[in-house]
């Protein structure tokens, strides 16, 4: 497969001589794959920049870290080699700082509070994942930031990156992403799991410490103000939840 650059556009937040920082839009693969042959994050970097890190591979040129599809938010791709390599030993060291914004049913127990559990592919789903006693060590920090009715507003710090970790982690202690149609709950107001990578802080290629932010996109900023409306559907007046309990999947 070749890569080709194409016109999508992008929201830049920083860019140097080391790397771009992209505030990715929900609906955007990170990289060309099976069944994204082409339209993706990758693609429109090349189209910017011609040249991305090749260290990070073929298909995924620059790429440290990544998104899922459906969650938005701030992504830090390398522009060569050595700031490749400066990037993935810092997230390698747990030394990058990344903060989620998640809207999830129910309220925690605790404002603060740990998910210190195993993830890997789901034993019968294998496009799902799940905790598994075999999975890799996964920890996600979580902190109440808005208690509303039925739902709360967290502060996601994830210290792992695996896949789909937040989503499944928060659904197993009884908190799943609103919106989100695999692991958590439906909902009227979001069309996507409400997740989204707010900041990020990490040690410049360069030299010196930086942190960026991304405000929440306007799909989610209008359902969670719809939520916090007096006489929105989910004022605290309101009785049953309107989110339906997410089907489990057999184990």
């Amino acid at each position: 497969m070749t890569l080709q650059p194409e016109a999508i556009p992008v929201s830049l937040i920083y860019e140097d001589a080391d790397i771009i920082v992209i505030d990715k839009p929900a609906g955007l693969v990170v990289h060309p794959g099976p069944g994204h042959p082409s339209g993706t994050l990758v693609n429109a970097l090349l189209a910017r920049c011609n040249d991305l890190a090749p260290l990070a591979g073929h298909l995924r040129p620059g790429i440290v870290h990544r998104l899922d599809r459906d969650t938005s938010g701030l992504l830090v791709v390398a522009k060569h080699d050595t700031s490749y390599a400066a990037l993935a030993d810092q997230f390698r060291q747990r030394q990058v700082d990344k903060a989620y914004l998640a809207l999830v049913r129910g309220t925690p127990r605790l404002r603060e509070g740990v998910v210190d559990a195993p993830l890997g592919r789901h034993p019968r789903h294998r496009q799902r994942m799940a905790i598994v006693p075999t999975g890799r060590s996964s920890r996600t920090l979580y902190r109440l930031l808005d208690p509303l009715s039925h739902c709360s507003l967290l502060q996601i710090e994830p210290e792992t990156g695996r896949t789909h970790q937040i989503r499944v982690h928060l659904a197993s202690i009884g908190l799943p992403i609103l919106g989100d149609r695999v692991y958590g709950v439906t909902s009227s107001l979001f069309a996507r799991p409400f997740l989204h990578a707010a900041s990020l802080r990490l040690r410049l290629p360069s030299g010196g410490m930086a942190e960026f932010s991304a405000p929440l996109p306007l799909d989610l900023q209008r359902g969670l103000d719809e939520l916090r409306r007096p006489s929105g559907p989910l004022s605290r007046s309101a009785s049953p939840s309107p989110f339906p309990l997410p089907p489990s999947p057999s184990p």
